[in-house]
């Protein structure tokens, strides 16, 4: 497949990009351009196609397989972590002195915690995301994941996904990439579009109201909205289920609790689930208002997702410490269990004022090129690499520096592939990142569903650090299983 796409000609490519624009658009397979994006000619009634590759990627069906196994695992390990107070409280109130957003959603987190939680359930809708690392020597079929992080709130592109492998069915069908190399069989079908739907169904059976909503909390504006959309649609269509979208600050405006069953009510619309697209950054709260309607929500009887200990749960810093001899054995007590998950590990040091955070400041203004610095955001944009590590680092406290944790650089094999972005074709080399979803649902008392919710496969050229779709440096892809 690398040498498929640096062969083909103009033609075919042409008639390829022509064929994927027909369907991405025909499919809902779309973003709204950025607000500056004055070429008109990429924009299709106000929308341009999502960012995709034209071909499948290559991936190991070994490491694919691994990373779909261990997924039940890491749903059940942020579960148990979030109940964890001591644990959440050790790490959280460190992180608190160096990082006023983490500060807010543990203030939050505490404020609903001695008010008494008035819904005991909780839905997660998580995201393992796995780079594979190849040993010199090693054939491709033997590279291992290796997580670069764990997402538990707003995970996106799950529908965009499924349409992107979806996309590629239908080129391999329709032209058969001009080569007859491709087995339809090693093009794996992602069910992402309808499991984050059917498990917003379970939570809302869950919560009993047959005349409640669920809420979507977005973003205002939301480029990525059609990826959000389709889940809209899929809770109606296959589970009867009604979804309302509204941002924190309509929640502060519109929302109230009843004063006996602090069930939470928009205008006179009573919500079963309420699920964040939002509230992961500090641009989702430009002024006291949005605090406000995130508030409301936690103490509302509504199912969150995620709560706000589970959100807790996906900080970098959490990451890191699972990652310590012992901490993860604290919460997953069976060893073959545990030694799946450490083998997804990849090197994880701190930058607080530990023995182990002093050495890995001092290794890092030595040698810097093969860590990447990470603060405790989401969303894309945020990483610090190579040099300008060492910058930072000489900027920062050592009290500053514990907002930071460091990761060894994970270094895939390249492959090549054609990108369409905004109606235009660029061929590039390229390397991939995996995402696993995972539904998890639980009443307080028991497990009510632990599953796989399909995968997202993210494709970068090879000069780009990021890997964020939406933050504009990757494009949606899909596997090709070798």
């Amino acid at each position: 497949m690398s040498d498929l796409a640096s062969t083909l000609t103009e033609d075919q490519l042409q008639i390829l990009k022509d064929t994927a624009l027909d369907f991405a658009l025909s499919h809902g397979l779309v973003v709204r351009p950025p607000a500056n994006d004055t070429n008109s000619a990429a924009t299709f009634g106000g929308v341009i196609n999502a960012p995709v590759s034209i071909f499948p990627t290559p991936f190991p069906i070994n490491a694919f397989n691994d990373a779909v196994k261990i997924q039940p695992l890491y749903n059940q390990l942020v579960h148990d972590i979030a109940q964890d107070d001591a644990f959440l409280k050790e790490i959280m109130e460190s992180l608190s002195t160096v990082d006023d957003f983490v500060k807010r959603l543990y203030d939050l987190y505490i404020t609903v915690k001695q008010e008494g939680i008035a819904q005991p359930a909780s839905l997660g809708i998580h995201r393992s995301d796995y780079i594979i690392h190849l040993n010199p020597g090693q054939d491709f079929s033997e590279a291992k994941i290796k997580q670069v992080e764990l997402n538990t709130i707003s995970v996106s592109f799950g529908s965009l996904s499924s349409l992107t492998g979806d996309l590629h069915k239908y080129l391999h069908a329709t032209t058969g990439y001009f080569t007859d190399k491709i087995d339809d069989s090693a093009l794996p079908v992602s069910e992402s579009i309808t499991s984050i739907a059917s498990g917003l169904a379970s939570a809302h059976q869950l919560y009993g109201s047959k005349t409640a909503k669920v809420m979507m909390v977005v973003q205002p504006g939301e480029r990525n909205a059609f990826d959000q959309r389709w889940i809209e649609y899929n809770l109606l269509k296959n589970h009867g289920v009604v979804l309302i979208r509204k941002t924190l600050a309509e929640i502060a405006d519109q929302g109230r609790l009843d004063p006996k069953t602090k069930a939470l009510y928009i205008g006179d619309q009573e919500i079963s689930v309420a699920y964040y697209r939002s509230a992961y950054a500090t641009t989702d709260y430009p002024t006291e208002k949005e605090w406000d309607g995130r508030l409301l929500a936690e103490r509302s009887l509504a199912i969150k997702c995620p709560t706000i200990a589970y959100q807790l749960v996906g900080a970098k810093k959490v990451q890191q410490v699972l990652a310590t001899p012992g901490q993860l054995e604290r919460f997953v007590k069976d060893p073959e269990a545990a030694a799946q998950l450490r083998a997804s590990f990849t090197g994880l040091y701190p930058l607080d004022s530990s023995p182990e955070g002093m050495a890995a400041y001092e290794a890092a203004l030595v040698n810097s090129d093969e860590l990447v610095m990470k603060p405790q955001r989401e969303g894309g944009g945020n990483n610090i690499y190579g040099k300008d590590i060492q910058t930072e680092l000489r900027k920062l406290s050592a009290e500053q520096r514990n907002a930071y944790i460091l990761m060894d650089i994970i270094r895939p094999p390249i492959t090549k592939n054609v990108l369409l972005r905004k109606g235009e074709l660029q061929r590039a080399d390229v390397v991939s990142e995996l995402g696993i979803y995972g539904i998890y649902l639980h009443d307080g008392r028991k497990e009510i569903r632990n599953d796989n919710g399909g995968h997202l496969l993210r494709t970068k050229g090879v000069e780009s650090n990021e890997g964020g779709v939406a933050a504009g440096f990757a494009v949606i892809d899909s596997l090709l299983l070798v």
